[in-house]
């Protein structure tokens, strides 16, 4: 079911492959045996894709309940264990990942030495009510499903580039004075890309959406990307300072949230629990540093 449900998502056969660790006629031969157990057809195949029929539409309501219930009850059997040991699921945004939580590891480790992490670092959210990560680290704050959230930091974002290009442009009087780093058109939506479509006159010298590359490519002097206050210190950043006639785009400028978020049935399992106040006191005072 939960082959069919990620077919029944995607379209593509392939898109159950992946996570579920099996090749593509592995996913085909089971979802024919999911078909013949239940005597009716739940696929269209085709060389472009799969369709759902009107009877694997039906069946979709069903499939998700069933991988909710799976999901709730990994969460009660990991609610058994007594301290600290095992493997923690964190998912976070890449830049987070890289320049914050990876670095403190060591910290972490040397507290507890039997518990395991496995960090995603990616932009898409795992589904924390399917056990798909147990703690996650979001911009923002979930709005439905059995989950906490604790907001670790509220900071905002800077025009930031390597030093010797912040001293070359000095005050910034017009944007076009500058060379600017985007995100990628599939970003687009995100308020820091929202904000350079707005203001930002000219074309970037580069667009991405890999927050390392925008990152490492200020840092050489490539441009002017934007960033996170805490993200300077870290990566060697220089703030770039605004003329007057720049004063409104400034103000304009996004705030950054980065909210830790889990399941309430989880909150309290020592290896989670002893994650999460790790990331609480590492992360709330980030935006101070």
């Amino acid at each position: 079911m939960r082959v069919f449900l990620d077919v029944a998502r995607a379209g593509r056969l392939t898109a159950a492959a992946g996570p579920a660790g099996l090749d593509v006629s592995t996913v085909s031969r089971r979802l024919d045996r999911l078909e013949r157990e239940l005597g009716v057809r739940l696929f269209e195949r085709a060389a472009t894709g799969v369709r759902l029929t009107a009877a694997g539409q039906r069946l979709v309501p069903a499939a998700e309940d069933m991988a909710r219930s799976l999901g709730e009850l990994g969460v009660a059997l990991a609610a058994v264990e007594a301290e600290a040991e095992g493997v923690v699921r964190l998912t976070a945004p890449p830049g987070v990942i890289d320049g914050f939580v990876a670095p403190a590891l060591p910290r972490f480790h040397a507290r507890h030495p039997r518990v395991r992490l496995e960090l995603d670092a990616s932009v898409g959210y795992a589904d924390l009510t399917r056990g798909e990560a147990d703690l996650a680290l979001r911009v923002r704050r979930p709005e439905r499903g059995d989950l906490i959230a604790q907001r670790l930091v509220a900071t905002p974002t800077v025009p930031a580039t390597s030093p010797a290009y912040a001293r070359a442009l000095g005050t910034l009087r017009r944007i076009g004075d500058a060379r600017w780093i985007a995100w990628g058109h599939d970003l687009a939506h995100i308020p820091d890309a929202r904000w350079l479509t707005t203001y930002v006159d000219v074309p970037p010298v580069l667009r991405t959406s890999s927050i390392g590359a925008q990152l490492a490519a200020a840092a050489a002097g490539l441009g002017v990307t934007l960033a996170p206050q805490p993200y300077l210190a870290r990566f060697g950043l220089a703030a770039v300072k605004p003329g007057r006639a720049l004063a409104a785009a400034w103000a304009a400028l996004p705030v950054g949230e980065l909210w830790l978020v889990g399941h309430v049935a989880q909150r309290r399992v020592p290896r989670v629990a002893a994650l999460w106040d790790f990331i609480v006191g590492e992360l709330a005072g980030a935006s101070d540093s």
